[in-house]
């Protein structure tokens, strides 16, 4: 039943996508996930094979997903297997979904997407750039305003609805799910995670260059032209917001600037370790015994092609912490029962502590979560004060 279901959604998608000659976008908004459901016609859970997978398994053995999956993104990034951050995304949430969700109706969905961009693209023109990277900027303002407003067709039926910023447990605390580009896919609704995850998808499918970028607890994009250079692109309210503003209001400082932990633009290697980190942090949560080991295994990956990247750092050095607790608790801190084994807990003492200082020393700032939510606020509030004009005015529609 659930194929039928599959199937149903991406031929209405399709067939939607597909008959149509001209897209136009329209701002309407929907704050109600229902409404998008409306439009594909079925429920949001029947896109996975099976339905109420629990968040947390216990007898799981995590070589039959982990492993697998950590093979794979590991292939990608030795260049054993072709670099694709849309598959590196899909391996890592199905890992959590136990191999149950379906690449092949995933990439029908990004397909549709594809689509729609394309065709909004060719109906829609900018207004005020001319420049030779024209194709490349159109093609982001394209992806842009398909994520961000409502598409309708010429005989005004709309075809795809706003992507929108979820305030409902955005950090994942209570359901890990919620960080998921499938999640977001179903329901329309996501966070500063899942949104700009999306959007680089499609770009890297329709190649345009757009670029992750982090600042403290937070992923946006940022993107360049001839007319402006380097400018950012915030997919949770849908805007261009300046640096300066990033900088100040986010807990930016030029130290954590220059040592590379923020607002850098990340390769494409360097995206796929992301999702490295993604797939350890998402076992830690699917199992409640997790293997260190293995998250472990994932940082040094992880940090191999992305020395930089702070959240994994900080994962390794946490992870550190635990195994070198777990061993002072079981053997004591002169392991009397073996001198090996004693080295061994210095060993993992300097090591946690060499990874606690380069985080120190990389200016890394973490932003609390009342403190991220005012911020997320006051960008929606304020948001002609922190928009980037000239961007805004060279991406306007003629």
């Amino acid at each position: 039943m659930g194929n039928k279901y599959y199937i149903l959604l991406f031929s209405v998608l399709l067939f939607s996508a597909c008959s149509r000659k001209q897209y136009v976008s329209k701002t309407i908004r929907y704050s109600d996930s229902k409404d998008t459901l409306i439009a594909f016609k079925i429920p949001a859970d029947t896109f996975y094979r099976r339905k109420n997978i629990p968040t947390t398994v216990f007898e799981l053995n995590p070589e039959t997903y982990y492993t697998d999956a950590f093979k794979e993104l590991k292939a990608m990034l030795e260049n054993r297997q072709p670099l694709s951050f849309k598959r590196a995304v899909f391996v890592t949430e199905n890992a959590y979904f136990e191999n149950d969700l379906d690449y092949t109706m995933f990439c029908n969905y990004i397909g549709t997407l594809d689509t729609i961009v394309k065709k909004w693209n060719k109906t829609n023109k900018l207004k005020n750039y001319t420049f030779i990277d024209s194709v490349n900027v159109s093609l982001n303002a394209a992806i842009f305003y398909t994520l961000t407003d409502t598409v309708f067709n010429m005989n005004n039926s709309a075809i795809n609805f706003p992507y929108t910023y979820d305030f409902n447990d955005c950090f994942a605390k209570n359901n890990w799910t919620n960080m998921f580009v499938t999640k977001l896919m179903l329901t329309h609704k996501g966070n500063c995670h899942s949104l700009p995850f999306l959007y680089k998808i499609i770009a890297e499918e329709l190649n345009a260059k757009v670029w992750l970028s982090y600042t403290p607890n937070h992923i946006y994009l940022r993107n360049r032209c001839k007319k402006t250079g380097w400018y950012s692109t915030e997919l949770t309210n849908a805007m261009f917001p300046t640096e300066a503003w990033i900088m100040t209001s986010g807990y930016v400082s030029v130290n954590s600037i220059v040592s590379g932990i923020y607002m850098d633009t990340l390769g494409l290697k360097e995206s796929v370790a992301v999702c490295v980190n993604d797939l350890a942090k998402g076992y830690q949560r699917k199992f409640k015994n997790a293997d260190l080991k293995f998250v472990l295994n994932c940082c040094e990956l992880g940090l191999k092609y992305y020395p930089n990247f702070a959240e994994l750092l900080l994962l390794k050095a946490e992870t550190l912490k635990r195994v070198y607790e777990n061993d002072i608790a079981r053997y004591g801190l002169n392991a009397p029962q073996s001198e090996l084994y004693s080295v061994k807990i210095k060993n993992t003492l300097n090591e946690m502590e060499q990874s606690y200082a380069l985080l120190a020393k990389l200016d890394y700032r973490e932003l609390p979560e009342q403190m991220y939510l005012e911020w997320m606020k006051s960008l929606k509030d304020n948001k002609e004060k922190y928009e980037n004009k000239e961007i805004t005015n060279s991406l306007k529609l003629k």
